[in-house]
């Protein structure tokens, strides 16, 4: 229970009159000081008076004060500077590592806050704190939301710089990464981004006028221009029509040229996927992409609004993908360009993180501020999270709205992290009828 007792501390949810130290000296509890998550005392900078004297310094929590020698904190000069230890129970005094008693004051955690508290780590309905929503302040919601799309945009803008670094230093291709791996829509996201790490862009680049051979680049690195990546009931169809054996010809001869290696096409899912979302498919949208030069950061930063970002990524298959979804395996004749939908989700997963992380990577305030501007353009998502917060009494009115709650969900609840959370802070607090 050390956790809440941080909580209880942090946020003053315990009486403020009547506090004595173990040795029955008072205590009052100017400000708890700043919540340090790093090594060292848990929080610092705080003020206190014990008997009637101003103290500024550090404070540490243990559930026992036995604890403080099994951290090895009598040893530790970084907590010489406590003025207080607090402790759920007082099992012995403390000291640092001058020998100096430290003053302990016992903080009990009201009846009221542990029982909310271990009924939201019990409850499995999601969300557990769902009975409190409908009256929490419009403002509470609406500033905790805005937090949480911020921290979503600064979470994805770390992965982002991760991929350039990954890159040697390189933006555009860290753009392309991104976009590919979102191409994969979740299933195929991992060996996507590991394609797009094994397409040389620089020498790709000097092909960009012929679609055919960026088709057959991006397949072949992929590993789908191998015999062995074609179901064996469609592999004499796919050299009976020829297209798949030109594909591969042109594939190897710029291989032999420029050494490359393809990926192994095993690392491809195909089990419970929608045909239009095969790898073969998405290739053939992103080499149709490209072709139009429309995958250049430059191309992302010249879009100012919703619509231009949406005309950006429309796409579709070069002919033959028209009629199959994967080789020798035809279909009937569809045009397979990218969902309204789909594309929602390409702008709200790549176009506006990229245009945040760039903005910070440059220091450009206003690619940062397009980047919010534009998710309240675009359209919520609608998937069982955002339907379960809505069923709870959320309104959701955008993308910015619902990537709050994906957020949310994926780093709060599902984590239960109830602690760290506004509407868990209004939950804990409230008085059991």
């Amino acid at each position: 229970m050390e956790q809440l007792l941080h909580y209880v501390w942090k946020h003053k949810l315990f009486p403020l009159g009547n506090l004595q130290t173990t040795d029955g000296l008072e205590v009052e509890v100017i400000d708890p000081g700043l919540h340090n998550r790093n090594s060292g005392p848990d929080f610092f900078n705080a003020k206190v008076k014990i008997n009637g004297t101003l103290w500024v310094g550090n404070v540490e929590i243990h559930d026992k004060s036995s604890d403080w020698y099994l951290h090895g904190h009598d040893k530790d000069q970084a907590y010489d500077n406590v003025v207080l230890h607090v402790t759920g129970l007082p099992d012995r005094d403390v000291t640092n590592t001058q020998g100096q008693f430290i003053p302990q004051m016992q903080l009990d955690i009201p009846d009221s806050v542990r029982e909310n508290y271990e009924e939201l780590l019990r409850t499995d309905q999601y969300p557990p704190c769902y009975r409190i929503i409908p009256d929490l302040p419009r403002l509470t919601i609406h500033s905790w939301m805005a937090a949480l799309q911020t921290e979503r945009l600064e979470q994805k803008t770390q992965a982002i710089c991760r991929r350039a670094q990954r890159m040697n230093g390189s933006w555009e291709d860290a753009y392309f990464m991104t976009l590919a791996r979102n191409y994969g829509f979740g299933i195929n996201g991992d060996a996507f981004e590991e394609w797009a790490a094994h397409i040389p862009l620089s020498a790709v680049a000097h092909h960009r006028d012929n679609l055919f051979q960026i088709e057959a680049i991006f397949m072949g690195q992929a590993g789908l221009l191998d015999i062995q990546a074609i179901p064996e009931r469609y592999q004499q169809d796919a050299l009976n029509e020829g297209y798949f054996a030109k594909l591969r010809n042109e594939y190897q001869y710029l291989a032999h040229k420029f050494s490359w290696q393809p990926m192994d096409y095993k690392r491809w899912k195909f089990l419970r996927l929608r045909p239009q979302n095969f790898p073969h498919i998405r290739l053939s949208q992103l080499a149709n992409l490209y072709y139009e030069y429309k995958t250049g950061l430059s191309q992302l930063i010249e879009c100012a609004d919703s619509l231009a970002l949406h005309d950006l990524m429309k796409t579709k298959v070069t002919p033959y993908w028209e009629t199959h979804y994967t080789f020798g395996s035809s279909s009937e004749q569809n045009e397979k360009s990218l969902s309204p939908f789909s594309i929602n989700l390409l702008l709200i997963n790549t176009c506006i993180p990229m245009l945040f992380a760039y903005g910070r990577h440059t220091a450009n305030e206003q690619l940062c501020d397009r980047a919010f501007d534009l998710l309240e353009q675009l359209k919520a998502e609608n998937n069982y999270i955002i339907r379960l917060w809505k069923e709870c009494g959320l309104s959701v009115e955008n993308a910015g709205d619902s990537q709050a709650l994906i957020q949310l969900k994926k780093e709060y609840c599902d984590k239960k992290e109830c602690l760290r959370c506004r509407i868990g802070y209004e939950y804990l607090k409230k008085l059991k009828n």
